[in-house]
């Protein structure tokens, strides 16, 4: 009886976090070949309320990263950082606005995370833990806690806790949660799924995505192209000269 039960038990203990990683980056195109990936340019649609928003999203290994939305013929730039200065434009006025210094410390925190969190996470002070298996939309999936670095929260720091959820068996992240901490929405679990992995380069990535609050209806983004290692120039990070001079005015 006691070999009985110990051999129901093997099965489900012999799948480790690091197992699980090893799997998922095997079966996306190889670890090796995700960290040589020195930037990304994704195009992408995002429908909100039935209004299809092109979207370009660009993100570089060394930090710096830029999302432009094209809207009623404005381009307006979200979450643009140099490295050093995080900014967007405003949705009203259209003018190029600094983050607070709290917002640009925690955005910087994240920005070591390129191309994906779980590559070499112990080396970054991450923790993961396996929590066990939950479905998903009707999928099996693998619940992994993922635990970085603290961020700020109006002046108290807080733990930066995620959890991602693997599909069983292509051990690919199909849903991402985690907790609202500012705004309208504080306290509620956003969530992102993620779906249709389609192959760039010999890697892949989703190309359907939905952003939202968990049990409530999320924002559908379409992936229309992804360019590996783009070339760039430095000048389309910076904060914009006029509105340099006009805050030192």
């Amino acid at each position: 009886m006691a070999l009985f039960v110990l051999s129901l038990t093997v099965p489900v203990q012999a799948q480790t976090v690091d197992e699980i990683l090893a799997s998922y980056y095997e079966s996306i195109g190889g670890l090796e070949n995700f960290k040589a990936i020195k930037g990304m340019k994704m195009t992408a649609k995002v429908n909100q309320q039935g209004m299809e928003i092109p979207v370009e999203i660009v993100q570089l290994n060394d930090g710096r990263q830029m999302t432009t939305i094209n809207f009623q013929g404005k381009e307006i730039k979200q979450g643009v950082f140099d490295g050093e200065t995080l900014w967007s434009h405003n949705f009203m006025t259209l003018k190029a606005e600094k983050s607070d210094a709290e917002a640009t410390a925690n955005f910087k925190l994240n920005a070591n995370d390129f191309p994906g969190p779980f590559i070499d996470y112990k080396e970054k002070g991450y923790t993961v833990e396996l929590l066990g298996k939950e479905t998903i939309d009707g999928t099996e999936a693998f619940k992994l806690k993922l635990v970085k670095e603290p961020i700020t929260v109006d002046g108290v720091q807080e733990e930066d806790i995620s959890f991602y959820y693997f599909d069983t068996e292509n051990f690919v992240p199909i849903a991402m949660q985690s907790e609202v901490r500012e705004g309208p929405g504080k306290g509620m679990t956003s969530e992102v799924t993620f779906s249709d992995y389609q192959e760039v380069e010999g890697l892949y990535f989703p190309f359907s995505m939905t952003q939202g609050v968990k049990g409530q209806p999320g924002a559908p983004i379409t992936m229309e192209t992804i360019e590996l290692n783009p070339e760039l120039e430095a000048t389309a990070f910076a904060f914009p000269e006029e509105a340099e001079t006009e805050e030192k005015k």
